[in-house]
């Protein structure tokens, strides 16, 4: 990739960037997270109590690639057809069509996934991994580019549903909004009422569906050494080892992790990885894929637990010179 290509693309990124702030303050680390999740053809977990702002991160993301939102609300009487969509039968023509769930949507906010069935859970498997669902037998594509932003409460556990681990690693990154500043707390209860939401509705697309897409080929062209490869697996393989772990990395998460760190480098300017761009993301990116092998009885422990580990892995694994 030539240079003045990298720098218009990370030009694009940081324009994408700096457009969804504008409602989300204070929290930049956040909307890159959010932004690598899209240029990797990955999906989010936003773990964090409620009220800090989960659902318009992803209204603001969507509006701002002009892309379709479609919020689900996660319930225990929710059926996979709800979210799918169902096949009718149709009395003019007498055949069964398809009529599209709001899985159909570019950013779609899976919000308290943890509170519907597991029957309901599994129906993302397939378009989180294939980008399609299947009904009847046959496959219906999802639109492109597509983004699942799941939430969920990690202090809250009556009427949930802990996520399996098959869908746990279909997300590319968990990650944690936390309470704003006191400085950006207090200039919201300054604002008028109806400001922010005059500010969402307002907000603009900066970049283009076409451009996102071509974003995320630039992405999954950008050099990774045969060194940081080995490096990637070694990681991996330290996991599977671990005696505190009854599950490791899968050979899914590996490839999750590169795809962000591609994305990451993109996003910095250069068209080769750093092993600084793997370090940097290998929390987020790690952690909710592991199982311990003694659970913990809170979510917020097994995930420290969890984090912890793999900051110890890190550690002991060298880094390519």
């Amino acid at each position: 990739m030539a240079a003045e290509q990298v720098k218009s693309v990370a030009e694009s990124i940081d324009r994408l960037e700096r457009n969804v702030a504008r409602i989300i303050r204070g929290k930049p680390q956040a909307i890159r997270n959010c932004v690598l999740a899209l240029l990797a053809r990955g999906h989010i977990l936003v773990e964090d109590v409620p009220g800090v702002g989960k659902t318009t991160l992803a209204r603001t993301l969507a509006a701002s690639i002009g892309g379709t939102f479609h919020r689900i609300q996660f319930t225990s009487d929710l059926l996979p057809s709800d979210i799918i969509g169902v096949s009718v039968l149709a009395t003019a023509t007498g055949k069964f069509e398809f009529k599209p769930g709001p899985l159909f949507a570019n950013v779609v906010l899976a919000d308290e996934i943890n509170r519907t069935t597991p029957r309901t859970q599994s129906a993302l498997l397939e378009a989180m991994n294939d980008n399609q669902v299947t009904v009847d037998g046959i496959g219906h594509p999802l639109e492109q580019p597509f983004l699942v932003v799941a939430t969920q409460n990690p202090e809250e556990h009556y009427g949930t549903y802990p996520l399996p681990e098959s869908q746990m690693d279909r997300f590319a990154l968990r990650i944690r909004l936390d309470y704003p500043s006191a400085e950006v707390e207090r200039a919201l209860l300054l604002e008028a009422p109806a400001l922010t939401e005059d500010a969402l509705s307002k907000i603009h697309a900066v970049v283009s569906l076409d451009e996102i897409i071509a974003l995320q080929e630039a992405a999954a062209n950008v050099h990774l050494s045969p060194e940081l490869a080995g490096y990637i697996v070694e990681v991996a393989h330290e996991t599977r080892r671990s005696p505190f772990l009854s599950l490791g990395i899968s050979p899914r998460g590996e490839l999750s992790w590169r795809n962000l760190a591609r994305a990451a480098a993109l996003a910095a300017g250069r068209s080769y990885v750093l092993p600084d761009d793997l370090k940097a993301l290998a929390l987020p990116a790690l952690a909710h894929r592991l199982v311990l092998a003694n659970q913990l009885d809170s979510t917020g422990r097994a995930r420290d637990e969890a984090e912890r580990i793999v900051t110890e892995v890190l550690g002991r694994v060298p880094v390519p010179g």
